[in-house]
């Protein structure tokens, strides 16, 4: 027997029973601990972490703070390599004056990527004052595809700080846009997805703005964001259309396929040389729809509208000022410009100076000498023709791109040939009186009916009637709610009637006054002989 047994003994226990006792003990010691043991412990972990970053937050300098993070992030991509890259697009950059144009095309790029697992959207009122346009939250995550590519949009901010801000008043939060995307991507994103980005953004927006009609004028300046603008503004709602214009189709058709050219020839005007505008002369008698034809090319563009009053520019330096200050996608638009400028006055003086009554004469030209006295007195404050001819095609011109110039008058042939030959005024547009297919579109428009027993009437009658399509639209508008479109057509009928007879008289006058200046030379001769 050995010692061990013989211990054993004496204790009352034998081998078996130590060596049990001893396993037992063992196994309690490897216990794994319970759910409440691992929340006590990890609560008691995150307490001690959050009570040290509050307190390094509150005492511990920004700036080290800084510090601290950028090693600490190079610490762990040391151990754990990330790739994936980051680029952040932030919203307002310098002065923060200015919102970035790059931050503006991402936010309208994304706005239309938002997919239906997004769970964060904000609302807000579009430029068009109409709707709601939707766009992601902070924090929330958009996925989008380019080229068999994935790459992930996030909407942060770096929250400001009360202490770092030298002003007064706290510094705001700064919005960004970061984009992620893995690191083998890296050309793809450089070369052209951000491209892309930025080009479909601006389109974007740009298609979904409120138009603007522009004009200026002689009284204050309107100060925006610290800066001065010689344009004054409000929304352009104008309803007018190329299918409500009352016009020969084939010569509509013709504009419209002119217009739609223009739009999408900004490679060909490159490739040319040539800067990317064009000019359009508007010209007829009154109440021909020269406005009305503005407002359609407007719409049918999306374009904006600037109303050039020359009466209201100073000289030809605001008026460079003026177009240096549009945009591009616009519609530079000089009404009646035969009344906005004295282009002919020179050429007045030589006719009436050659009238045989010399006191009319004497009296004139006192009176254009003073007229012109007062133009040397006011010489510094007037546009002169030549500087409108380089606004048209200069050098100045050429700023921008994408814009129509479009001169309306009455009168074309009082304008100078200068301003509106090929590369000023490359197409002129004849609004003429009303025809028997204006007539249809007029009825159409106003009265919904597209045929009638009446029409051959009127077809007969408006062929050799000068009445505008202003002067057809108001016979065509119904005068009462109760009243229907035959009452309306036979006043139309009535007042070409009325034309005819007016132009028969005067027809016959006019017959009359020939006659006569043909019997007073005959007279004379008579006189003559018997003398």
């Amino acid at each position: 027997m050995d010692i061990t047994s013989t211990r054993s003994k004496k204790n009352g226990t034998s081998n078996s029973d130590d060596s049990d006792g001893r396993d037992s003990r063992a196994i309690v010691r490897r216990r794994p601990p319970t759910i409440a043991e691992l929340l006590a412990s990890t609560s008691s972990t995150l307490a001690t972490i959050m009570f040290t970053w509050t307190i390094i937050r509150q005492y511990c300098p920004h700036n080290l703070r800084q510090y601290l993070h950028r090693y600490l992030n190079k610490f762990i991509d040391y151990i754990y390599p990330n790739p994936y890259v980051r680029i952040a697009i932030y919203e307002f950059l310098g002065e923060r004056l200015n919102r970035s144009k790059a931050f503006a095309a991402v936010e309208s790029y994304l706005s239309t990527k938002l997919s239906d697992d997004a769970k964060r959207l904000k609302a807000e009122v579009g430029d068009n004052k109409n709707n709601f346009s939707l766009n992601i939250d902070e924090y929330e995550k958009i996925t989008d595809e380019y080229e068999n590519a994935e790459f992930w949009w996030t909407l942060s901010k770096i929250t400001g700080s009360a202490k770092k801000s030298t002003s007064l008043y706290p510094e705001p939060d700064r919005r960004y846009y970061q984009l992620k995307f893995h690191k083998k991507h890296r050309s793809l994103v450089t070369e052209s997805y951000l491209k892309h980005v930025l080009k479909e953004g601006r389109e974007i927006k740009v298609n979904r703005r409120q138009r603007k009609l522009y004009t200026n004028g002689t009284g204050n300046r309107w100060t925006i964001h610290r800066q001065t603008t010689m344009w004054s503004e409000v929304y352009f709602e104008h309803p007018a259309n190329f299918d409500t214009i009352a016009m020969d189709p084939e010569k509509k058709q013709e504009i419209v396929e002119d217009l739609l050219t223009f739009r999408e020839s900004k490679d060909y005007y490159a490739r040319i040389g040539k800067a990317w505008k064009r000019g359009y002369l508007l010209y007829g008698p009154p109440g021909t729809g020269k406005s009305t034809m503005i407002a359609a090319m407007a719409n049918l563009l999306n374009y904006d509208v600037y109303d050039l009053e020359l009466t209201a520019v100073k000289d030809n330096t605001e008026l460079r000022k003026l177009l240096i200050e549009t945009t591009s996608k616009s519609i530079i638009v000089i009404e009646d410009i035969d009344c906005s400028l004295e282009l002919t006055g020179q050429r007045k003086i030589k006719k009436e100076g050659s009238s045989k009554d010399e006191e009319k004469v004497k009296e004139k030209e006192k009176l254009i000498k003073e007229h012109l006295k007062k133009e040397e007195e006011e010489v510094k404050s007037r546009v002169t023709l030549s500087g409108l001819l380089n606004f048209i095609d200069g050098i100045w011109s050429a700023c921008g791109g994408e814009r129509l110039i479009v001169f309306t008058t009455n009168h074309v042939e009082k304008l100078d040939p200068a301003l509106i030959r090929s590369g000023r005024m490359d197409k002129h547009i004849e609004l003429s009186y009303c025809t028997f297919e204006a007539f249809k579109v007029l009825s159409k428009n106003y009265l919904n009916i597209e045929t009638h027993e009446l029409f051959e009437e009127i077809q007969d009658l408006i062929k050799g009637a000068k009445i505008t399509p202003a002067d057809v639209a108001e016979n065509l508008m119904p005068k009462s709610r109760q009243e229907v479109a035959e009452n309306s057509l036979r006043r139309l009928i009535r007042s070409l009637e009325e034309l005819k007879r007016a132009a028969e008289i005067e027809s016959t006058k006019e017959e009359k006054r020939a006659e006569k200046s043909e019997e007073s030379p005959k007279s004379i001769a008579v006189l003559e002989s018997v003398d």
